[in-house]
């Protein structure tokens, strides 16, 4: 990100892979539903799909797969089965702290999504009381075209009454970064999916989760805070140490833990002798191999790990062993911080 970026008066998100991790949360609702009809999901075809409008990836689905039913038919069968497991979506590493720091400091905020506002208003149950933050909430279908047209954004920093050169918008989906641009606003992308991180690169920053965002770069209020409480996760290596086997997400079981994760944690691990004992955990991707890989590196040899706060990124470095060493100051870090209260009442659970 340039050193000059221009300060910015409201922040516009998006929700679907940026603030719930709705999109990990109902993988699995495609693959039950094709299953009726004897067909397979392609992975390439579905990452194609994120972030579009809603009769859009519709129509895609049903032409693809051969489905038998028209689009109204196609969304009064599935509908149910998404309903179910918006319940269990969390929400994404740092999105509450960051959206209480903003909402804290009077910054004005918008949500703006291309999911129709019916579902929208559904998901927005699991932000709680976090959720009237949002002054200004648009779906797909209150503007006449959705992303990766302006309009929705052109619309929210309508209602926020600020300029949208005046706004930052921070997008998980390659058609919401493609959006933001052509409306004039900034654009902070944390893609949520990895393998297609080197198609970002129209957004003026890219993080893997919005641990790593800093207002101030943006001219906005600084953290107050220096270590802070995470959402907790909880992995679980049935197979042997540092495999990344089964994940459990709050009270959802994931087959692996959010994309977003990555940087330097610190926790509390099982081993296999019994109790419980401090680690420092680093989680980041490998680029360097033709298929992109999750890798991470324990101070233990756990059979669960729960991650229960952030210190730092990864070092930016082309070697994927040195960007995961764990430093003497991240241990010292995790120490006094495991001894805490708020980190350390996590041990007994």
């Amino acid at each position: 990100m340039a050193a000059t970026t221009p300060r910015v008066s409201a922040v516009i998100f998006d929700l679907d892979g940026t603030l719930l991790d709705t999109e990990r949360a109902t993988r699995d609702v495609l693959n039950e539903f094709l299953a009726a009809y004897g067909k397979v999901p392609d992975k390439e075809k579905e990452e194609r799909r994120l972030g579009q409008m809603y009769r859009e990836s519709t129509t895609g689905i049903i032409a693809d797969y051969g489905l038998p039913l028209t689009v109204e038919e196609y969304a009064v069968a599935i509908y149910p089965l998404y309903l179910k497991r918006w319940q269990k979506a969390k929400p994404l590493p740092g999105v509450e702290r960051l959206v209480k720091h903003l909402h804290r400091n009077g910054v004005p905020l918008a949500l703006a999504s291309n999911s129709v506002r019916r579902n929208i208003d559904h998901k927005l149950l699991k932000l709680k009381d976090w959720k009237d933050c949002f002054s200004v909430i648009l779906g797909g279908d209150q503007v006449p075209r959705g992303k990766p047209s302006p309009d929705i954004f052109l619309e929210a920093a309508k209602g926020l009454g600020v300029n949208p050169s005046s706004c930052l918008v921070i997008e998980d989906s390659l058609v919401g970064v493609q959006g933001a641009r052509a409306s004039g606003a900034k654009v902070v992308a944390v893609p949520s999916l990895q393998s297609q991180r080197q198609h970002y690169s129209i957004a003026d920053s890219i993080l893997y989760s919005l641990l790593d965002f800093h207002p101030e770069l943006w001219g906005l209020p600084p953290f107050e805070d220096r270590c802070f409480t995470n959402r907790t996760i909880i992995l679980e290596f049935p197979d042997r140490p540092c495999n990344f086997k089964e994940s459990s997400y709050g009270d959802c079981t994931y087959e692996y833990v959010p994309d977003q994760i990555s940087g330097i944690f610190f926790g509390w691990a099982k081993p296999e002798a019994g109790g419980v004992s401090r680690s420092v955990i680093s989680i980041g991707w490998d680029f360097s191999l033709r298929t992109v890989e999750r890798v991470m590196i324990t101070t233990e040899e756990p059979l669960k790990l729960q991650l229960v706060g952030y210190i730092r990124k990864l070092q930016s470095t082309e070697n994927i062993s040195q960007a995961l060493a764990i430093t003497d100051e991240d241990q010292a870090i995790a120490r006094d911080a495991l001894d805490l209260p708020v980190f350390s009442e996590h041990a007994k659970l």
